[in-house]
């Protein structure tokens, strides 16, 4: 008897970080994940596009079984998650931006978010820093090519390095005391932004956070001991064999879509 089926999907592999969260605290569940690899990154895309591709890949993962369905995508989130939940039967999280946790976290009242273009664009997050920010100085900082060297795994080279140094200086040099990643991507990068913003500096991502979300919404059901994951690419699967098996860990197949939605 498998466990809960729960779907998770991100415009490509940033949303490994939110399947990781999800097992930590759901170990028993069965994971059906879909990385739009085709379409990374969805920040310089419009929202009619990612609302059709979130739609297709919800009705993918719906299609597995999915009982829970998670999008593990701020701009996909901040885009279709209305969309999402007034068309389907199940219980659809999204992600949003910690800026809540971030204004209990300052100390100097400024706080800096690291995004995608698209993030910081959307009427989501403006309502964010409406309904949180009062009081707050808010920074915000997009930061074109750092999803990409994420989904190529490189999460220590000196491109990557460069631009986190190159997005997270405007930041401090504001003031901030608190930094909010804003992609599921960068909480990869994790380390190399608490090293570049010194140890006084707050990082906070939302990963653990949505996964509580997740076990909430799916009450105490009975899971085995260890669940099934399972993982699709609208990309080349072969050529993200590896940076799957760098993010995840092991040696997880990635299966193509039998069609590519959309």
């Amino acid at each position: 008897m498998g466990g809960m089926k729960i779907g998770v999907f991100d415009s490509g592999l940033g949303g490994l970080s939110v399947l990781g969260a999800i097992r930590r605290r759901l170990p028993g569940a069965d994971l059906d994940y879909v990385a739009d690899s085709a379409h990374v990154p969805y920040g310089d895309k419009g929202e009619d596009f990612i609302r059709e591709r979130s739609r297709s890949l919800a009705d993918f993962l719906l299609a597995q079984g999915a009982e829970v369905l998670v999008v593990a995508c701020n701009t996909a989130t901040a885009a279709a998650v209305p969309n999402l939940r007034a068309a389907l039967a199940v219980p659809v999280v999204g992600m949003e931006p910690a800026v809540k946790p971030a204004t209990l976290a300052t100390r100097t009242g400024i706080v800096g978010v690291m995004a995608t273009v698209g993030t910081l664009k959307s009427a989501r997050f403006a309502a964010l820093l409406d309904r949180f920010g009062a009081g707050i100085q808010v920074l915000t900082q997009a930061c074109p090519g750092l999803v990409e060297q994420v989904e190529a795994a490189d999460l220590e080279g000196r491109e990557t390095r460069q631009l986190v140094q190159r997005f997270v200086g405007p930041l401090l040099a504001g003031g901030a005391d608190t930094l909010v990643l804003g992609c599921t991507h960068f909480h990869f990068l994790r380390p190399l932004v608490q090293a570049e913003a010194g140890p006084d500096v707050t990082v906070i991502d939302t990963a653990d956070a949505v996964a509580r979300q997740v076990a909430r919404v799916a009450g105490s059901p009975e899971l085995p001991a260890a669940g099934r994951a399972r993982f699709w690419t609208s990309g080349d699967a072969v050529t993200l064999q590896r940076p799957l098996a760098g993010l995840w860990g092991g040696m997880p197949r990635l299966m193509p879509l039998p069609e590519t939605p959309g």
